[in-house]
């Protein structure tokens, strides 16, 4: 359970070093894209900081959201971070079961009233109250109960976040989101199918330091992670730009590293910090290993289907296509690196629409 100790005395009383402490707290100020000069802040902030309880509930879910966080290599910041907060209930990871493990959760909101964070992944049923429960306990109730005295809530996952593939039609469940049910506290979304390790741990070291939730964007995710589309940061963009793309999984351009769009990579209108944070300790992400994005941190992804089928593209004006191409590229992946021969022609062409098959010609 949570006790009064800081985390500062925490660190100490396992033989972390001022050296190292401040090592740990440069490593968070770097993972939270700030500047060095707020490493000071850092560190007093995590040194009086006290140890946070978390509850974590996990509802309908494949479990991919916790094997995201077990399987990060250490020694890394979120292994640090969650060997510093109190992780009082978590369905996978606890060694009680039955009426113990329900007992842990129950003491963990009464000595934690108002001060534990709780974590939520999987959707939850609303069609059936029978669909999903936990000690007898529907997953809508459970949710509601815990949620009432936490400080804040982390919604893991695309499941927790938007529903996810169990709210996918025809949502023989009735999954929701935590934000469907939940209105009256705090949540940040860190969607992902799974999300990054990183990511989670990022967002409570950015609660634990400020004691606040970082900026959101309109859909409830930190900006620091999900402030970009992956495609303006991927490695393959050069080849975007020269109008250099791959047609099929196994043809010339594919194997030599050509960019994904035509067959179907969903990074132009997918925001998270896969091109840059990566997987498996910094190792790869999907598209550098050959497959296009699927876009599971965006609201809807399986519904919005058509993985392996290129973005469409609206029709555009030549007078307003040099323009218009940035904003597109960002959107909906036009083949920008043709733009070039579109300027040349432009003078004589000045009334007239282009397509995106006139711009891939």
């Amino acid at each position: 359970m949570s006790n009064a100790k800081t985390i500062g005395q925490t660190l100490r009383e396992q033989g972390i070093s001022r050296r190292g402490f401040m090592k740990f707290c440069a490593a968070t100020a770097s993972m939270l894209a700030l500047p060095p000069s707020m490493i000071p802040q850092v560190a007093q902030a995590l040194e009086n900081a006290p140890r946070p309880s978390v509850i974590w509930l996990s509802f309908q879910e494949c479990t991919a959201c916790t094997e995201s966080l077990t399987r990060s290599h250490a020694p890394t910041v979120e292994g640090l971070i969650f060997n510093q907060i109190s992780l009082d209930y978590h369905h996978t990871l606890q060694a009680a079961a039955g009426h113990s493990a329900e007992h842990a959760r129950e003491l963990a909101m009464q000595a934690n009233e108002g001060k534990y964070i709780l974590v939520v992944d999987g959707s939850i049923p609303l069609g059936n109250s029978g669909f999903s429960t936990i000690a007898g306990i529907s997953n809508e109730q459970m949710l509601q109960d815990t949620a009432k005295h936490a400080a804040a809530i982390i919604a893991v996952g695309t499941c927790a976040a938007y529903g996810g593939l169990p709210k996918a039609d025809p949502n023989p469940t009735g999954a929701v989101s935590v934000s469907d049910i939940i209105k009256d506290k705090p949540i940040i979304n860190v969607p992902g199918c799974p999300p990054i390790p990183v990511v989670i741990t990022g967002v409570i070291a950015h609660y634990l330091i400020f004691g606040t939730l970082p900026e959101l964007d309109n859909v409830g995710r930190p900006l620091a992670f999900y402030g970009q589309n992956i495609h303006d940061r991927c490695y393959r963009r050069p080849f975007y730009d020269k109008g250099l793309f791959a047609e099929t999984f196994d043809d010339e351009g594919a194997k030599k590293g050509w960019c994904l769009y035509k067959v179907g990579c969903k990074g132009p209108t997918t925001y998270n910090a896969c091109a840059t944070v990566k997987w498996n300790n910094g190792a790869s992400f999907p598209i550098e290993a050959g497959h296009g994005c699927l876009g599971c941190s965006e609201p809807n992804f399986w519904d919005g289907g058509s993985f392996y089928k290129a973005l469409s593209v609206p029709t555009i004006n030549t007078t307003q296509a040099v323009g218009y191409a940035a904003a597109v590229g960002a959107a909906v992946g036009v083949a920008a690196g043709a733009l070039n021969a579109m300027k040349k022609s432009s003078a004589k062409k000045q009334h007239e629409t282009v397509t995106i098959d006139d711009l891939e010609r």
